[in-house]
């Protein structure tokens, strides 16, 4: 383990450069695989319930987040055994090559096993490339560089998922999954530019230890608390918010990814400069309090207001906890970082939207939205922890 980033040493003269050729280099598979994910994330749920109805789109969705949480669970060691560049080669592999065969049939076996391969590839790039991705960002600039990466993902993924619903409707499912397919495979001529700093006599950090180590489960603790909000967030908002205009509800869900971004950057740009152990707590707490505001579901301002002060919370919780996590491992334990993390987020969003359906049920909405940011707070207890602890 290393030292925390908690009181960072002052940087003297000019930073080292940020937008180096490596990771221009690397920002092309990243946009490559955030394209073919995302672009078929509804898609292929739809093409499903066509031949068996809501179960089946369920179950094909059910099945890639499945294969991803398995497959971020076993990327680090592959990792560390092969390096960098193949897992990531294979992980674009996996994740476009299936695609291209989706509409061979319309049988829901064939389409499970279409989304579990891809599910698997999926969480071989984000863990990989994720943790090669570290390795590219001066550690003087992690916070903002992992903002920029931020930006780069998030950007194509707002705009492939809404894209991916309409070539569907205009050109039809065999276009969508060719070019989601393609996007992948377009994207591994670029892998073979990168440095591959994977393998290393050093033993890294195993994801099961990871938990064990509370400099590092700390982290994944707040962060899971507020995706478990942002998957309830995102699935339930429409839902809960029916009497106000759908004009409205566009702009709450605008809003907060929106916010996500602009935080995100901040809060990289001052954890760089300041340490990002102490924006952990202000994350949280904005997220919770986003959240509680938009339990007023029938008022239009208090849906948008709170979907962008959750929004600006989870930006802050994504950016400082990531940082922290890389801050407190060697380069060798970078992909378990990446899965901890990631399995966190995925995770958290499926736990959050499954758990929250049940207790809106019980409650309705408003109550549900209020108690889970009430729920939220229990993360205070490693927040306030891990601000305390000062030997990471």
């Amino acid at each position: 383990m290393t030292t925390s980033a908690k009181h960072p040493a002052p940087t003297t003269g000019s930073r080292p450069p940020l937008l180096t050729r490596p990771l221009l280099l690397r920002f092309v598979s990243l946009v490559g695989a955030t394209v073919s994910f995302f672009l078929l994330l509804s898609v292929v749920p739809a093409y499903a319930a066509g031949s068996g109805g809501g179960g089946a789109a369920g179950l094909a969705t059910g099945a890639l987040m499945l294969s991803t949480v398995l497959g971020e669970l076993v990327t680090p060691r592959l990792v560390a055994r092969f390096g960098y560049r193949v897992v990531l080669i294979a992980g674009l592999f996996l994740l476009g090559a299936p695609a291209l065969a989706l509409t061979a049939s319309r049988d829901i076996v064939w389409i499970v096993a279409v989304c579990l391969v891809r599910g698997l590839g999926f969480a071989l790039t984000i863990v990989a490339g994720g943790a090669l991705t570290a390795t590219l960002i001066p550690a003087e600039r992690r916070g903002e560089g992992l903002a920029v990466v931020g930006v780069v993902s998030g950007v194509p993924s707002l705009i492939a998922l809404p894209l991916g619903l309409w070539l569907a409707e205009h050109a039809g499912y065999g276009t969508v999954a060719a070019v989601g397919g393609g996007a992948a495979l377009a994207a591994i001529v670029s892998v073979f530019g990168l440095p591959d700093r994977g393998a290393s006599a050093e033993r890294p950090v195993g994801v099961v230890r990871g938990l064990r180590t509370g400099a590092l489960l700390r982290p994944v603790l707040v962060f899971g608390a507020t995706a478990t909000a942002a998957g309830i967030l995102v699935t339930f908002l429409p839902l809960a918010a029916g009497s106000v205009s759908s004009s409205v509800i566009a702009a709450a869900l605008f809003a907060q990814p929106a916010a996500a971004t602009v935080t995100r950057w901040l809060a990289g740009r001052h954890g760089d400069r300041h340490g990002s152990a102490g924006l952990v707590l202000p994350g949280l707490l904005l997220s919770a309090a986003g959240l509680l505001v938009t339990a007023a579901t029938g008022s239009p301002v208090a849906v948008v207001a709170g979907s962008a002060l959750f929004g600006a919370g989870f930006g802050i919780a994504q950016n400082a906890t990531l940082t922290l996590m890389y801050a407190r491992v060697s380069a060798s334990s970078y992909g378990t970082v990446s899965a901890l993390w990631n399995l966190a987020y995925d995770g958290g969003m499926g736990v959050g939207a499954a758990g929250f359906g049940v207790l809106a049920g019980l409650t309705g909405y408003p109550w549900a939205f209020a108690a889970t940011a009430a729920l939220m707070l229990i993360a205070l207890v490693p927040a306030l922890r891990d601000l305390r602890h000062t030997d990471y």
